[in-house]
């Protein structure tokens, strides 16, 4: 699982601008419904091999009990709560304030890795104004710049340091059990059709011990086929019977997805596809997880209803055209069959292995059926082709000029491969490859 960090600290401190630096300006995830604010930003932050996932919060200040601060202050104690490690921002212009104090004496108390990061440090590194902030008691200040930089990579690799990172995936398994996560919105039925698998289809399951921070990992086999479900709904053992909570985690979602290897979209047919389900399908793609679309309460909408949601899926989830859509009942346990197949299918084409004398050939095909457009004095030329990974698969194209393919003939190319090997329910990425021109700095 990757660590999550939490910047915190007052307002107007540069907490944001470290956000975007941790994670090199991405987009944040947000998570805008009832419940959280959209002053709590979710971003990817890598380095080197080490992927992480920061939050972002908005001013902090423990001890006002009203208004909008009062909520922002909420929002950040969760973020805290979620986090593995904080990084509390303070700012060497404006020197140590009251608020600093009262953060720090909450951070004291809940048990979490805390850095203490110094902005607008830019030209002050050895400055003894940073000596005030020792007053502090969480130990000693690393010097930073966000706006300009400065002090980032340093202080990223302090927060880092005390966790264990996996090493580079191997080749999967054939026998290795199907990782599924199941992600959506709350109120989506993600807790009603987890019961039914678990219970109405008599799964065999049991509690596997997960990580640090209450992952549960479910194994569960199906005619034969082993699975593990990452738990993204809270689930909770009670006696011997597994309970859903119906409790929604960004950061949970986030890891579960990527830990995964198909993730399970579901869909409320009700609500239809809003910002939070084209974020999370967004975060599926990046993260190049198969994925399998379930549009669940499909009986509790009439016809009209049915062809406006097909249509909101094709405009909104466009990016996730090759993910089979299924239409489900959970309540009714109707339809769920036809999932596990796609499930199983998607994992299949994830997995899949395209050799490279195929690869070659389908390459050449495709050239020969429509070459790539010429681009001024260049024209592209493709030699040859080979798998570069699995899930997701990588397809990496070898040649001269490539950097001039376009975006549409790779899409070409897509497809050509995508109907070749019956690739379904994963993204497949295309990587060029130039060769080195050796006349290249010659006369």
């Amino acid at each position: 699982m990757k660590p999550v960090i939490a910047i915190v600290g007052r307002p107007n401190v540069g907490k944001s601008t470290l956000f975007n630096r941790m994670t090199k300006s991405r987009d944040a995830i947000v998570a805008d419904f009832s419940g959280l604010t959209r002053d709590r930003h979710y971003g990817d932050g890598r380095i080197g091999d080490r992927e992480f996932i920061v939050i972002d919060t908005g001013g902090f200040e423990p001890t006002c009990d009203s208004g909008i601060v009062k909520e922002m202050a909420k929002q950040t104690r969760q973020a805290v709560a979620e986090a593995d490690a904080v990084i509390f921002v303070v700012d060497i212009r404006a020197g140590l304030s009251a608020q600093d104090h009262d953060i720090a004496r909450y951070l004291r108390t809940v048990g979490k890795t805390v850095l203490l990061a110094a902005n607008k440090a830019e030209g002050m590194v050895e400055s003894p104004l940073l000596g005030e902030f020792f007053e502090l008691g969480m130990g000693e200040p690393h010097p930073v710049s966000s706006a300009h930089g400065q002090g980032i990579r340093s202080l990223t690799d302090a927060v880092l340091a005390g966790f264990d990172f996996p090493d580079e995936q191997s080749e999967p398994e054939e026998d290795a059990p199907i990782r599924l996560a199941v992600a959506g919105r709350p109120n989506v039925g993600k807790s009603t059709l987890i019961n039914t698998w678990l219970g109405e289809e008599r799964l065999v399951a049991f509690d596997m011990p997960g990580t640090t921070r209450d992952a549960i990992t479910v194994p569960f086999e199906r005619h034969g086929q082993k699975f593990e479900l990452i738990d993204t709904a809270g689930l909770r053992r009670k006696g011997k019977v597994f309970e859903a909570i119906e409790k929604f985690s960004v950061v949970k979602t986030l890891q579960a997805i990527a830990d995964a290897n198909v993730v399970l979209l579901l869909l409320d047919a009700t609500q239809g596809v809003s910002e939070q389900d084209a974020h999370i399908a967004g975060y599926i793609l990046e993260s190049g997880r198969a994925v399998v679309i379930a549009v669940n309460k499909w009986d509790a909408v009439d016809d009209y209803q049915k062809q406006l949601l097909q249509r909101s899926i094709e405009q909104r989830l466009a990016f996730l055209k090759f993910a089979p859509v299924m239409n489900i009942s959970a309540i009714k346990r109707q339809g769920l069959a036809p999932v596990w197949k796609a499930i199983a299918d998607a994992h299949a084409s994830a997995i899949r292995k395209m050799p490279t004398p195929v690869l070659t050939r389908l390459l050449l095909d495709a050239i020969e059926h429509q070459a790539p457009k010429r681009a001024g004095m260049f024209r592209p030329k493709m030699r040859y082709a080979h798998q570069g990974g699995m899930n997701p698969p990588i397809v990496v194209i070898h040649g001269n000029s490539l950097e001039h393919v376009s975006e549409t003939y790779k899409r070409f190319l897509e497809g050509r491969i995508r109907d070749h090997f019956k690739l379904t329910g994963t993204p497949l990425r295309i990587e060029m490859r130039s060769g080195k021109n050796p006349f290249d700095g010659k006369d």
